[in-house]
């Protein structure tokens, strides 16, 4: 088998001149990361952590959601599944599209997929159900977990509109999530950075040994990695 060759750009090359792996508190964190040569587009900074988990263990696995302190810079496009009452209400606090059992008809006619969230009211889930195999590939399928399954339609929309973020630990036992944009001052990605490690750390399963957050970085988009140390 071939080997496969990761091809990195002139920019990515400088950038990793600058970059180590030394540990560094959140904040040299986000000035380390502004250091690095910008791009044409406002690159997203993602925060990237691999944990003390077994991915294989129902009770070790790390999902949920966040509303960031000051959002991650993109709206989302967001669907509703809920009775015929509330899609008024779903469509004014910013939903894109609204509606019940024919909402789902049509997504299983046409495999509509071109949204970023999608929210069910508890009593559409059994006609929602029936959409797993368009919107689970995907990751798009409403989850009490991630708070997507909810009576509280009008909030949720809102919040997950205004880019409320999602997450779920990989096969690895890592949790990727967008924490803003380089464009954000210090202080907002600082300050979103630090309320996702709170939130995760809470997320600490009791049967999780050892270290919980085994290594931490910050990346933009097409920059190297930061090393965050929050031990």
């Amino acid at each position: 088998m071939p080997q496969v060759v990761e091809r990195r750009s002139k920019r990515y090359k400088e950038a990793a001149k600058k970059a180590t792996e030394a540990l560094v508190p959140v904040d040299q964190g986000v000035d380390a990361l502004k250091q690095f040569k910008p791009t044409k587009f406002d690159q997203s900074v993602e925060l990237i952590f691999s944990l003390g988990i077994d991915p294989k263990q129902a009770d070790q696995m790390i999902r949920g959601s966040l509303s960031l302190p000051h959002g991650i810079g993109k709206a989302k496009r967001v669907i509703v599944f809920c009775p015929e009452h509330l899609q008024t209400l779903a469509l004014n606090s910013g939903a894109v599209r609204a509606g019940g059992q024919e909402l789902v008809a049509d997504i299983e006619k046409t495999n509509f997929t071109d949204f970023d969230v999608a929210i069910s009211t508890p009593d559409m889930m059994r006609f929602v159900g029936r959409l797993g195999k368009v919107l689970g590939p995907k990751g798009l399928m409403p989850s009490p977990k991630a708070g997507t399954v909810t009576a509280d339609v009008g909030t949720a929309v809102k919040e997950y509109a205004a880019g409320k973020v999602e997450f779920r630990n990989d096969a690895g036992g890592n949790v990727h999530s967008v924490v803003g944009k380089m464009s954000f001052d210090k202080q907002k990605l600082a300050d979103n950075i630090h309320a996702m490690i709170n939130h995760i750390r809470k997320l600490k399963p009791a049967t999780s040994k050892g270290h919980f957050f085994k290594k931490l970085v910050i990346k933009g988009t097409m920059t190297p990695a930061v090393y965050l140390n929050v031990q």
